[in-house]
Parts: structure tokens; sequence; C-alpha cells
């Protein structure tokens, strides 16, 4: 914080505030998806492409999921291998391969709704719906101006909400 202004102090306490809920909120909810054997990376993957991503490239996968796409391709050889995604030769690109979630994938992302639905019921108990709208707005105006939506993703007011109650892209 270079100035000791009051404006100055409440965006620091709020960049800070931001970054200290993210992390909390995830730690509280891959404690609660530990238990399906499921990593972070893991479940993250199956949710994009449970959340209209079927078909989608693993490039396209991992631009959403912002990581490199050596560190996707192991997280799909692990889903690949116990049977909940599928990969299959893109009919546009024979080089590129594209994503599918298979029958076993489905009742396991079921699960994985459901926990994320009761943490975020947790965390927001009680707080009036007004209020949580009007957090949202902020939210959404700041990530416009952090360029928090990735080329090809919808703006965060039109994406859907994911299970973790914050956007992923």
């Amino acid at each position: 914080m270079i100035d000791g202004s009051s404006l100055a102090r409440t965006q620091w306490r709020l960049g800070v505030t931001i970054g200290r809920i993210a992390r909390r909120w995830r730690g509280r909810l891959d404690a609660r998806i530990a238990e399906f054997g499921l990593t972070e990376a893991r479940w993250l993957a199956l949710l994009h492409l449970a959340r209209g991503g079927e078909g989608l490239t693993q490039k396209q996968l991992a631009a959403r999921l912002s990581v490199e796409g050596p560190t996707l391709v192991r997280t799909l050889d692990w889903l690949e291998r116990e049977g909940l995604v599928e990969r299959r030769e893109a009919a546009h690109d024979r080089r590129a391969k594209t994503l599918h979630l298979t029958r076993k994938a489905l009742p396991l992302i079921g699960r994985i709704e459901a926990a994320a639905t009761e943490v975020r019921a947790e965390i927001l108990a009680g707080i009036p719906e007004a209020e949580l709208a009007a957090c949202l707005h902020v939210l959404e105006r700041v990530a416009e101006r952090v360029g928090a939506c990735l080329p090809g993703t919808a703006p965060a007011a039109e994406q859907e909400e994911p299970a973790d109650g914050h956007r992923v892209a």
C-alpha cells in the first residue's frame, strides 16, 4: 500500500480477502471431495467437461483450466485409466483429441456437485440474497478488470455457476 488513504487500505484489504477466501473455500471443497479419491485437478477437469465441455480438445480444456498441456495430459491419463473420460480423434483435426465423459463418471460428478452445494450452503449461510447479489455484481466487475475470462470463454455473468461457487474458467 503506497499511500495511507482509506481507499488504498480498502483496496488492499479487498485483494487480500479475495485471495484468502479463494484458498480457504477451495481447501474446504478439496477436503470434502478427497473422500472420492480425486485431486483438485481431476475434479476440476471432470466438472469442466460436465458443464458443457463435452467434445473439447485437450488444448481447449487446458486453456479453460489455466494449466499447461503436459500437466493436463497426466490428469487425463489418470481419468482415462479410471474409466471416467475417453479421448476420441477430433473430426476437424486427426492430430487433436476430443474429450468425453463416460457413464461411469456421471454418478461421481453428481456426488461432487452435492458436496459442493453443501460447502457453498455452509459458507454462505445467513447472508441475505440481496447482499450476495450485490457482492457478486462487484466481484464480476473486478473480474472483468483483471481479465478473469480467458479467450474463448463467456464473460463472468454468462458462465454457468460451477460446483465450488467460483467461476471456473
